[in-house]
């Protein structure tokens, strides 16, 4: 599921774009911010998919070599050890994956089978595939390990998954490393015992309109925020602030002030770290200086209110 910092770097893409396109449609980029964030689910139920056509796959080839007309004694009686892995039939049975998968339309692997057949040549010349078919072991924890490693090994790093990924959307680039832990974390989960279902979006309700209010709030208030960092920053031209760190700044102190339940510190920490990702190698320091005084300020002015103890 989405966490909160990766909440941030979608709001923060989106108020990015708004201010660049300099469009004053809220609503049509409200729109766009909550479709990129729910299509992180499509990405999702497609990496989990991914494993059960390539399960598919090599069922058929198996299919296929044993009937023909000289098939070999290995082919006739092959080794069925992946295509009955346990860990991918639960991820094939769960009715909520299947469901999804209908629902959204998404047909990827049936119109785009190559990169199936990518990834299922590159698991066979792995070696942790030869050791996982010659083990002469077989139990649910095996599968499953084997399945991680497959997606941590072959699947997650491959060059020529992320290009189809990015090609089929832009906004997926920098969803495909939040995702990959996403499933990563999942397979980690899987019990022989209990059905796979395919995991929520958002934690609850609250994550889920923690979009739209910071998106709303960063965007309707930043102006008044400019007077305020204007002030705290009186060596520096605005121009010559970085636009990701300006509204970096901007959504903390959105933070600061509309969100009663969310500790400064929390706030400070979470967009210096999102600043080392996005924006320049001092912007971390500059960020962190700039909240600071400000903090300060609105702490002896009285302007933030925060609910429970230790908050500030």
């Amino acid at each position: 599921m989405i966490n909160r910092r990766h909440i941030r770097v979608k709001v923060m893409q989106s108020v990015y774009a708004l201010f660049q396109s300099k469009s004053d449609n809220l609503t049509k980029e409200e729109k766009f911010l909550m479709r990129s964030i729910d299509e992180m689910g499509d990405l999702h139920a497609l990496l989990l998919s991914l494993f059960v056509e390539v399960q598919k796959m090599a069922n058929d080839k198996i299919e296929i070599s044993k009937k023909k007309h000289l098939a070999s004694s290995e082919e006739k009686n092959p080794n069925k050890k992946f295509i009955n892995n346990r860990a991918i039939r639960a991820i094939a049975e769960s009715l909520s994956l299947t469901n999804y998968l209908a629902d959204k339309k998404l047909n990827n692997w049936k119109l785009d089978n190559e990169f199936v057949l990518v990834i299922w040549n590159a698991i066979q010349e792995s070696t942790s595939y030869e050791t996982y078919m010659n083990s002469g072991k077989t139990s649910f924890n095996e599968d499953k390990d084997f399945v991680i490693d497959v997606f941590k090994n072959i699947i997650a790093p491959n060059e020529k998954l992320a290009g189809y990924f990015e090609g089929i959307n832009i906004t997926w680039v920098d969803d495909i490393p939040f995702v990959n832990t996403w499933v990563l974390k999942e397979l980690n989960n899987l019990k022989e015992s209990i059905p796979y279902r395919l995991g929520k979006l958002y934690k609850d309700d609250e994550d889920k309109k923690f979009v739209i209010d910071l998106f709303r709030k960063m965007v309707l208030k930043h102006q008044e925020f400019d007077d305020v960092i204007n002030d705290k920053t009186p060596n520096w031209d605005s121009e010559r602030i970085a636009d990701i760190d300006l509204i970096l700044i901007k959504m903390a102190l959105s933070e600061f002030m509309y969100f009663p339940s969310i500790p400064t510190r929390v706030s400070i920490n979470e967009y210096i770290e999102i600043s080392k990702d996005y924006s320049s190698q001092k912007s971390s320091f500059f960020i962190n200086g700039v909240l600071d005084k400000i903090l300060k300020q609105y702490i002896t002015e009285k302007k933030i209110n925060k609910i429970g103890r230790g908050l500030m």
